[in-house]
């Protein structure tokens, strides 16, 4: 039986009382929704184009694009978050997004070759993960001890609701303006003028406010790097030793994250060529556009019974049902391919992923101090980009063009079964 002290209960409204929430709230709501936005562009740009056939493999190399540089950029983030302000990361990486977006605008109605596009793309990529990580990091500055679960239930659950919602009105003008470089660089704008909002909500934060706490003399950025390989392992070594229940919390949300991206690349083969013709790209997006909606949805679902379950079940207990239930709801919905029951496994799966990283963040935030706190979300982050990339090239290996497989769908049932079953035993040894 696992038995956990239940945190405090808290509210959305007790904790938008609290003025440096709710401002650190409003910075991640903006950020997320352009970060959609421009996701949305670039899943158009590369995916969707009627000019193009997409293959599997087409696919991994955009989400590739997407998320392979968070893994890159991931160890230094952290040692920077740990020294540098932690407001400054998010004034300062928000104005650069704005200035790359507005290159972005400028390569799409010149003509530019792809690679040039798809480089700018890696660059934004880049600051999102630096991002996010110092968001996340900076959460327990700002709200109780007793409040992180609710906190973590609200926070990143919104900021994906806002990612989502800014992927739709992004699929939303590639549906209504005709395709071209018009559209995708009407999107990157849209996205352009967010990013800049999110830096002028940062203003309205203390420079000092987000901490870190024990913030060493600024570093130069030599010097940084030269050190920043000493203080990830110094970070690992903490949360290995240290940290177990959240180095077991980490290893389940890894998987969980392999799982949701080989998920994520089928889901963009039926829509394009099993849902809708290969030739009918707007009802491809349109239908991309309702399964990411569903998603949404049981993000914000996630948000409102992870703490009542929590309380109830632990946050082990509740990663534990989250994994198992997978397991059963993947094959169940999964193996007809039909459009109807996939958007109800969209649903959710939203609520699952997110379930298990409230619950994986809480413990990461509760565990790990301060000071190493910022390195230990950067191997968090470095751990499930991966996972997702690497379930991205898997799927180009083992999925066909159409998407339909039921042997990865099993597969995958069974991959959710086998982390429910280890990180359970695992945590009721811990």
């Amino acid at each position: 039986m696992i038995t956990e002290r239940p945190p405090r209960e808290a509210t959305l409204r007790g904790l938008l009382h609290g003025a440096g929430f709710r401002r650190l709230l409003t910075v991640r709501l903006l950020s997320q929704l352009s970060d959609g936005v421009f996701q949305a562009s670039l899943a158009n740009y590369a995916i969707f184009s009627p000019e193009h056939q997409s293959s599997p493999a087409d696919i991994a190399v955009a989400l590739a694009v997407v998320t392979l540089p968070f893994s890159v950029v991931g160890p230094f983030s952290g040692v920077l978050l740990d020294r540098w302000r932690r407001r400054q990361v998010l004034l300062m990486g928000n104005l650069a997004r704005f200035g790359l977006c507005l290159a972005a605008v400028a390569l799409i109605l010149g003509g530019a070759p792809r690679w040039s596009f798809y480089t700018a793309a890696l660059l934004m990529m880049a600051l999102n993960r630096f991002i996010l990580s110092g968001l996340s990091a900076s959460l327990p500055r700002v709200v109780a001890p007793a409040d992180l679960v609710t906190a973590n239930a609200v926070s990143p659950t919104l900021g994906t609701v806002a990612a989502a919602g800014g992927a739709g009105l992004g699929f939303l003008v590639g549906v209504a303006v005709p395709s071209g470089s018009g559209a995708e660089a009407l999107t990157v704008l849209l996205s352009a003028l967010l990013y800049l909002s999110a830096a002028l909500a940062a203003q309205w934060i203390g420079p000092d406010e987000l901490g870190p706490a024990h913030r060493a003399a600024l570093p130069s950025l030599r010097e940084a790097l030269a050190t920043a390989w000493h203080d990830l392992l110094a970070g690992l070594r903490h949360l290995v030793r240290d940290c177990r229940p959240a180095a077991h919390a980490l290893a389940a949300v890894t998987l969980a994250r392999f799982c949701y991206g080989m998920l994520t690349v089928m889901v963009l083969m039926l829509s394009r060529y099993t849902f809708n013709s290969a030739e009918d790209t707007a009802g491809g997006l349109a239908t991309l556009g309702l399964a990411v909606a569903m998603s949404a949805a049981g993000f914000g679902l996630a948000a409102v019974i992870s703490p009542w379950c929590t309380r109830r079940l632990g946050l082990a207990g509740w990663m534990t049902v989250c994994l198992a239930g997978a397991a059963v709801f993947v094959p169940a919905l999964g193996l007809p391919f039909r459009e109807g029951p996939a958007m109800i496994a969209a649903l959710l799966l939203g609520v699952v992923t997110q379930g298990t990283k409230i619950c994986a963040d809480t413990l990461v935030q509760e565990s790990v101090e301060d000071e190493f706190r910022g390195r230990v979300f950067a191997i968090y982050d470095v751990l499930v980009n991966v996972a997702f990339v690497g379930a991205a090239g898997a799927a180009a290996l083992v999925l066909p063009l159409n998407g339909r497989s039921a042997p990865v769908v099993l597969a995958l049932s069974a991959l959710y079964a086998l982390g429910a079953l280890l990180y359970f035993r695992a945590a009721r040894r811990t």
